[in-house]
């Protein structure tokens, strides 16, 4: 039997807090090359299902395994391979904008590592705050630069939960090439979203999650349940 090439695998998972699913069980496969786009109404679990499969919650039911294992945020291979943009804002106080991201890049051994960070700030419009920290940075320029962190690394996963929010329409647009970029290159992305067009876009499939059932769907059926 061939080995299975999927990067995230889940069966009848439930996923919620203190023993309380949020959702009804959740089955799919999400494999290289594609984009899978979890959307439905607020409250529905989309977070809840993102913070489970990065390793930030545990399981309640069913099966759940990520670069063919348990999930293990902890392990060397986990942390080489996956790519996460939260929602929350986690920075080194101390750092610049751009010494966050050439600590990324040297500490993945990212080849010039310089170059790259230096597009990084050019393609997410950080590049005339470089040298700021990220407490003097708006909202919207501190997500840009977790996005830009999470483009900085070696990935083959990327887990982006809402990436979309407080980004200006031209920067979704520019988000959503990157993620189309991602795939073409033989990256797996799990994106939570509630933007219909970067759906339309980037993503591949869909995942509906709502209070009936999760069920997969195409990409234009997963827009037209962000638009109601």
């Amino acid at each position: 039997m061939a080995p299975d090439p999927s990067l995230v695998r889940a069966r009848n998972l439930l996923v919620g807090y203190a023993e309380e699913p949020v959702c009804p069980a959740i089955t799919f496969d999400l494999r290289p090359g594609q984009v899978l786009a979890v959307v439905g109404p607020n409250g529905a679990g989309k977070s809840t299902l993102l913070r489970t499969v990065s390793g930030i919650l545990e399981p309640l039911g069913g099966r759940l395994t990520v670069l063919g294992g348990p999930v293990d945020e902890r392990s060397r291979h986990y942390r080489e391979t996956v790519a996460t943009v939260a929602d929350d804002d986690a920075f080194f106080p101390n750092l610049t904008v751009a010494e966050h991201l050439l600590l990324l890049t040297r500490g993945h051994r990212v080849p010039r590592p310089e170059e790259v960070v230096d597009a990084l700030l050019d393609g997410f419009g950080l590049a005339g705050h470089a040298t700021a920290f990220p407490r003097a940075l708006s909202s919207g320029q501190r997500r840009r630069l977790l996005l830009a962190a999470a483009f900085a690394r070696p990935r083959s996963l990327m887990l982006l939960d809402e990436p979309e929010q407080r980004l200006d329409t031209a920067m979704r647009h520019q988000l959503a090439g990157m993620l189309v970029e991602e795939r073409e290159n033989g990256g797996a992305v799990l994106l939570a979203c509630h933007d219909p067009e970067v759906v339309r876009v980037a993503a591949t499939a869909a995942l509906v999650i709502t209070p009936d059932g999760a069920r997969r769907a195409s990409v234009e059926d997963g827009a037209r349940a962000i638009e109601g």
